[in-house]
């Protein structure tokens, strides 16, 4: 009898399961029928099958969709305010709500209904509607914050501003301070929209401006400024420099002393042409770096460049010693240590640095364990889940949220919920969220969302290792180590295959369109469309390509064709140096922008360990016995840091 009861039990529960499975199944179903109702303007239908999906997770979803067009339903659309204030729908609602409010000129209900935002247009309107409810100077305050922007305002800003600009606040020095932020930025129409508001004379003077601006080399027969012109002066100083640099540093050194400019601004242009001079490894750049009366971070890291560029590792030594001890303590400046105490005879000190450096997996330990002839460590931590973990995260209202846009296939809308909801989690729990994107095979945000844990040691999350066939396949093909190919996957899409770019690039491996269809013709192949690239087989095909000419075209330099294919091979051209070599590490630490050092950075890094993943056939997703330092025989970071010769 007891078995018996334990079977029926059973099937009971298997029973409301699928109960419960069916019946999610038709909200699904339902919910569609009410959006196409919805669309329709079938409004009494869609109330009606609206009352039955009160519980199901897009339920708010479904009543915002509808109210966002309805804001006149007041009194539901406060109460959807009250009951849903925890969703990310009645953010969404309220900003259009209190967007109607203003227009209406419904001022008390805005001020009521406000909750600070960052969002600029709703900021306006709050002070708007604090001006009309009687607190006039707090909201001119507020619009004098809000002028002094070199960006375009939005327009629901208009209001405030056009009562700013009737009233004694508004003065010459203001109206000034915007029109030079403006050009500053670059924003011409921005500036030209201000020059309206100077007087006639300031606006002569406005003209003259924006003529320099446009055409900076003006400067060089400068006769027609005033020496009360000085920061006219100047940013002309700072907008050739943009262009010829040289010529800029040669005219402010002969002529900043005949015009009258402050401090602040003279402080400001040497601190841009030091490290412009630094930026285009110009010799004369660690002098000028040193010469600065007021230093900062990004200036002292250009002053170790500098002296890296100069290969004068007493200066190297003196510019480390400029950086915080906090900042000294950052991997890539203990590598610098390491081989400024090395060069200057201190060899065991700098033993000691890179010993301790190699303890770290990243581009500048491994260069240190190869320097000490140490095996990489990887050390891989992956995270460790409490029973039920995962499933108690998902069961909470926002993962739910998230798991039925999937379901219906609404990504975009999926992935803004997301982050919605991991924005309210803690770093502990981030990383839960982190393992349940992998789990829902949501790779890049499982990547994105442990960084946002500040959590880096699960390597198995962060180094997935997808459309292997396709990557050791072209590689093979084109004579290429797979972990490189790897590497450039990684670091372009974290393997997501419908990646598109702000510019275009498109998919694994961001091919360019343009590109594709060169590489198509190369190949003889039928060029197919611009959504060809977002197919694996086509985009690896391309990239491997792609990257394998680069090689050929810098000589098989690794690191210079890695920094190609993020930059372009015209400027890494340009980037190479013009009389004698230079190492590679120093090479790729002077790279002028930002973005493309930490690209070759990363990219070499993650070849490293997908090598070790390629060569340890095995999947740090599974198991941490396959993830020792590396043993077996494989690249070295050293083999990929070539001299980098002359161009």
């Amino acid at each position: 009898m007891k078995h018996l009861r334990g079977k029926l039990l059973l099937c009971l529960v298997l029973f409301s399961g699928a109960v419960l499975g069916n019946t999610l199944n038709q909200q699904r179903n339902d919910f569609l029928q009410a959006e196409k109702l919805l669309a329709q303007g079938n409004i009494a239908a869609f109330t009606h099958i609206s009352a039955v999906l009160i519980d199901y997770p897009l339920y708010p979803y479904l009543q915002y969709q509808w109210l966002k067009d309805n804001l006149q339903q007041a009194d539901q659309v406060l109460s959807f305010l009250a009951a849903y204030k925890e969703t990310r729908y009645a953010g969404l609602l309220r900003s259009k709500w209190l967007d109607y409010l203003a227009k209406n000129e419904r001022w008390n209900d805005f001020v009521r209904d406000y909750e600070v935002t960052e969002n600029t247009a709703l900021e306006c309107q709050y002070n708007l509607a604090i001006y009309n409810t009687g607190n006039q100077q707090q909201a001119l305050n507020a619009a004098k914050r809000l002028w002094v922007a070199g960006d375009s305002l939005p327009q629901e800003c208009d209001p405030l501003l056009s009562v700013l600009m009737m009233s004694p606040g508004f003065t010459p020095e203001l109206i000034w301070q915007r029109f030079e932020l403006a050009l500053n930025k670059d924003n011409v129409s921005v500036a030209e929209y201000v020059r309206r508001s100077l007087s006639s004379a300031d606006q002569n003077v406005a003209d003259v401006w924006l003529r320099i601006h446009q055409n900076p080399a003006l400067i060089e027969n400068n006769g027609f400024l005033s020496p009360q012109m000085g920061r006219l002066f100047a940013h002309g100083v700072d907008r050739l420099a943009k262009s010829d640099l040289s010529l800029a540093v040669k005219l402010w050194d002969d002529r900043k002393h005949a015009f009258q400019i402050d401090n602040k601004a003279i402080r400001q242009l040497e601190r841009s042409l030091a490290i412009g001079l630094a930026r285009s490894r110009n010799p004369g750049a660690y002098y000028r770096l040193s010469q600065l009366p007021v230093v900062d971070a990004e200036v002292n890291e250009w002053k170790v460049r500098a002296a890296l560029l100069e290969q004068n590792w007493q200066h190297v030594a003196e510019a480390l010693a400029g950086l915080t001890a906090q900042e000294r303590q950052d991997p890539k400046w203990q590598y610098w240590l390491a081989r400024s105490l090395d060069k200057t005879g201190s060899s065991l000190q700098a033993q000691d640095v890179y010993i301790k450096l190699a303890e770290d997996r990243s581009f500048y330990g491994f260069l240190a364990a190869d320097n000490v002839h140490k095996p990489y460590q990887f050390s891989n931590k992956p995270v460790l889940l409490a029973e039920n973990e995962l499933e108690k995260l998902a069961n909470e209202t926002d993962f739910k949220v998230v798991r039925e846009l999937n379901l219906l296939n609404r990504d975009a809308e999926a992935e803004r919920q997301w982050w919605y909801a991991v924005k309210k989690l803690s770093k502990e729990r981030r990383m839960i969220a982190a393992k349940l994107a992998q789990q829902w095979h949501k790779d890049k945000i499982a990547i994105t969302t442990l960084v946002k844990a500040d959590y880096w040691d699960d390597l198995g999350l962060r180094f997935p290792v997808y459309y292997s066939s396709q990557v050791h396949n072209n590689a093979y093909l084109h004579n290429l180590d797979p972990a490189i190919v790897f590497g450039l996957i990684r670091q372009e899409s974290i393997f997501n295959k419908d990646a598109e770019s702000s510019v275009g690039a498109r998919g694994l491996m961001q091919v360019m369109p343009k590109t594709g269809m060169q590489i198509a013709r190369d190949l003889k192949e039928k060029w197919q469309s611009e959504g060809s690239l977002f197919n694996p087989d086509v985009n690896v095909r391309y990239g491997a390509f792609y990257y394998k000419q680069l090689l050929k075209q810098f000589n098989g330099h690794f690191a210079l064709a890695i920094a190609a294919y993020n930059a372009g091979p015209g400027r890494v051209a340009k980037w190479l140096p013009s009389v004698e070599s230079v190492p590679a590490d120093i090479w790729i630490e002077t790279i002028p922008y930002k973005e493309t050092r930490k690209y070759v950075t990363s990219v070499l890094s993650y070849a490293i360990i997908y090598q070790q993943l390629i060569l340890g056939n095995c999947s740090m997703h599974y198991s941490t016995s396959c993830i020792p330092a590396v043993e077996k025989k494989g690249l070295k970071m050293k083999e990929l840091m070539l001299d980098v010769l002359p161009g």
